[in-house]
Order: structure tokens, then sequence, then C-alpha cells
């Protein structure tokens, strides 16, 4: 890889300001000065430094979120913040984006990456990815209610959704649920629910595919992903 294009990538400006940097003598290869932007050095053998400082190069970056709610699950917003406001500059170099969205009102396990392939894959129709959320819905939820989800319910558009697994977790004037669904349609949790005339009045997602939210991770919190929660996650979508 050309040296300029490695550091532009670890966010140390464009080609042009990398270059600048480069006639001042700052970067070094293996120990050495270099001012040369077309030097190709290997990221995983050779030892780059900018002001002293080590970089470490890695292609893609996994990160898991405790979404919080009022945050916008894309790049950018002009109106609203993003769940990649919420990164530090470290990570935010490696430009990753969110696998999928959840709600401005939603909470809970939100994956950011660059690995284009990877969210490809999890966000297949044809890969049946399972997502698991819990939630909070104000009218008593019944074992009718498991039944149609099962089937498969109707939503407002005529779409019927595919099977998914209901769970009642408490069930009274305001139930608590788990559910489980194989798609994404735009909000799909919520209007599940009023498709049987019922109100989801607290949505959080907890699991995708093989990757559980880590619970102490506080809201608006975030962490790289473990190679074993790595690698389980690449296992489930092939």
């Amino acid at each position: 890889m050309r040296l300029d294009k490695l550091l532009a990538n670890m966010g140390y400006g464009s080609r042009k300001e990398v270059k600048g940097l480069l006639k001042t003598g700052a970067i070094k290869v293996n120990g050495k000065a270099v001012k040369d932007a077309k030097l190709h050095v290997n990221p995983e053998t050779d030892e780059v430094s900018v002001h002293g400082e080590i970089i470490e190069y890695k292609e893609f970056i996994y990160l898991m979120m405790n979404k919080p709610q009022g945050v916008i699950s894309a790049t950018e917003d002009h109106q609203h913040e993003t769940v990649v406001d919420l990164l530090e500059i470290d990570d935010a170099i490696y430009n990753p984006f969110p696998v999928g969205r959840l709600d401005k009102d939603t909470e809970g396990l939100l994956l950011l990456t660059n690995d284009g392939q990877l969210a490809h894959q999890l966000l297949s129709p044809k890969k049946h990815v399972p997502k698991t959320y819990f939630a909070t819905i104000n009218m008593k939820v019944t074992e009718e209610d498991v039944e149609a989800f099962r089937k498969g319910v109707t939503l407002d558009d005529g779409y019927v959704t595919k099977p998914a697994e209901l769970t009642i977790l408490k069930s009274g004037e305001s139930s608590e649920i788990e559910l489980t669904i194989v798609e994404g349609k735009f909000h799909q949790v919520k209007r599940m629910f009023e498709s049987r005339g019922k109100k989801v009045t607290y949505l959080k997602r907890i699991s995708m595919g093989a990757l559980p939210l880590d619970e102490e991770l506080e809201l608006g919190e975030y962490r790289e992903l473990t190679e074993e929660e790595l690698s389980a996650l690449k296992d489930k979508k092939e």
C-alpha cells in the first residue's frame, strides 16, 4: 500500500496534507525518516510512525454500541445526533457505518463496521439473520398473539411477515416480551403489535445473529468486538 494512502486512511489528512507532513520529516518507516509519498509499505510488517507515535493499522473495525434513544442510526444528519457522532476520533477515522437501523426512539444493540461484505451478509433477506428485541406493550399480550406471530401477521401495507418467535415475560395491563424476527421491515416490531391492536411503549434490541448485547455497556457506550464474537458472527452468516 502506498504510504500516503495508508496515512490518509488512518486519518492523518488528505493525500495532499499527508505529503506536506512527509516534507517535515515527521514520518518514519522502520525508524528512518521518509519523504516519498509513493513509497510502498506493508502495514502488517513495516513500522510506521508519525511524530514518534507508532500507528496501528487495521483494515476493518467492528464496534458494538448500546444505542440510546434520540440518536439516529446514520453516518450523518443535519438535524439530529447520529451514532457516528458518539464515536471517538480514533474509531471514527475508519468511517464505520451502522449495520441496519434502529429507530430514533429504540435502544440497544447496534453493530458499526466498515466491512461492507459482512454488513451485506447480515442484512441480506436470504440469510434470515435473527434479531431479538425486548419490549414493553401497553396491553396484555396473550397466547393468541404468540400463535399469530408464529404464523406471521399482516402489516398495515398488506405485507405478511415471516414467522416470528414471541415470548411473554410478564403479562398484564402492561406486558413485557421478547420477540425474535428474521427480517427488518420499517418499524416492523411496532407494526406487528399494531396489527394486533397493541402498542409498543419501549423497545430494545438485545441480540443480532450470534451477537448478544454486552449488558455492561451503558447507553451511548461502545466497544470493539472480541475475536470470539467476530468469529461467531461471521460463522453465523455463512
